[in-house]
């Protein structure tokens, strides 16, 4: 039912997970798709509602979601702008996986760029990987809030 959704990815010689399971996605979360425009991913965006067994949802969902999927262009605007827009409906200890062009391709967002926005926006950068032929994504966390 899914076999166009990890791109290939369960050829021998890969794991079984294809780039959504990769990067957390499960059944039953909530993730909310902002930035999407007609260069996205088309195939990872399937791979990504294929793993939460869901569409995702957009900026109007205005309910807590468990993750956002940032898609962002250098010329989308202040990337720190975006970011706290991201934090707006996230869940404490929830994820903004941010997917920018890869580098060389129309648009990319510098590392730099990224590493300098995120702990303005109150994010800690972890992890970045390539999850698509055009697209890198950088997985960005708030710290837990302590009650």
């Amino acid at each position: 039912m899914s076999a166009t959704a990890g791109g290939g990815t369960t050829q021998a010689g890969n794991s079984q997970s294809g780039p959504a399971e990769r990067l957390g996605f499960s059944k039953g979360m909530v993730v909310q798709e902002l930035g999407w425009d007609n260069d996205t991913d088309d195939d990872l965006r399937v791979a990504i509602e294929d793993a939460i067994d869901a569409d995702m949802v957009d900026g109007d969902y205005g309910n807590v979601v468990d993750s956002v999927v940032l898609w962002w262009r250098d010329d989308d605007g202040d990337l720190v702008d975006g970011l706290v827009e991201a934090l707006t409906d996230l869940v404490g200890g929830g994820v903004i996986w941010l997917l920018t062009p890869k580098i060389g391709r129309p648009n990319a967002v510098d590392a730099s760029d990224i590493s300098e926005a995120a702990p303005i926006a109150g994010l800690s950068q972890t992890t970045t990987a390539v999850v698509s032929k055009d697209w890198a994504a950088s997985r960005l966390v708030a710290p837990r809030t302590r009650s």
